[in-house]
């Protein structure tokens, strides 16, 4: 049997309006290239990001279309590597990337990111709202894969765990192990809650944010099993039809 490709870059026009006229859901995945520690590559967000659009849209029959691959990163941009939208930016793209899919008959589409920050994610909203607005009947999810990895903070890690820390770790060993470095750095967030402006480096001296060193493909594993059957399950009960 011929494979059935997911990805819309893998498929020429005529392949691509047939799949549409199947009503799909359309995925599109959101990166972000930023500094996660010494041990994490720069795109960790994005190749997270595309390997569970992938993943569910093999459980769902949806469409994955190509990722955008930067975001809002306020917070590391002092670090080498980042690179950060502004707010608005990101919002257009976001929109007009959205209506472009709608125009070519999209009715279902999932913003799907891998970055979960909360200027970033504000700025993807903001964008599918706009987009949206335009287009009755148009039905849109927006979220971070990160909103469901986090739900076992306290459980599978630390309470304190987060950016590139034990769970973020974990999950790049078992999506991308080939790319994941030596190191396992341990990094306490020094950061007073509800303070407005960047850490400082005292604060924050490495791009990461908890204990890495119990890191296994094992709890990666385990993380992209709930990851999966959680956005399965919001999916399958956020649309319609």
């Amino acid at each position: 049997m011929e494979r059935r490709s997911h990805r819309i870059l893998e498929m020429d026009s005529r392949t691509l309006e047939r799949r549409l006229a199947e009503d799909p859901l359309v995925i599109v995945p959101v990166g972000a290239l930023e500094a996660h520690g010494p041990h994490l590559p720069l795109g960790a967000d994005q190749l997270q990001a595309e390997a569970t659009a992938v993943a569910l849209a093999e459980r769902v029959d949806a469409l994955v279309a190509p990722t955008l691959p930067f975001g809002v990163c306020d917070g590391a941009r002092k670090f080498p590597g980042t690179v950060s939208l502004s707010m608005g930016a990101l919002a257009t793209m976001t929109e007009e990337v959205i209506a472009e899919l709608a125009r070519m008959g999209a009715r279902r589409i999932l913003v799907l990111s891998g970055h979960a920050a909360a200027r970033h994610m504000a700025a993807l909203r903001e964008g599918a709202e706009a987009a949206q607005r335009n287009r009755p009947g148009l039905e849109l999810l927006v979220l971070s894969d990160y909103d469901f990895v986090y739900e076992l903070r306290g459980k599978e890690s630390p309470p304190s765990d987060g950016h590139g820390g034990l769970l973020e770790t974990s999950r790049l060993l078992a999506l991308a192990p080939e790319l994941i470095g030596p190191e396992r750095p341990q990094v306490v967030d020094r950061r007073p809650p509800f303070r407005i402006g960047d850490p400082t480096e005292p604060e924050w001296p490495e791009s990461v944010v908890g204990d890495t060193r119990p890191a296994s493909p094992e709890l990666g594993r385990r993380l992209q099993q709930h990851v999966l059957d959680r956005l399965e399950a919001t999916v399958r009960a956020g649309y319609s039809g």
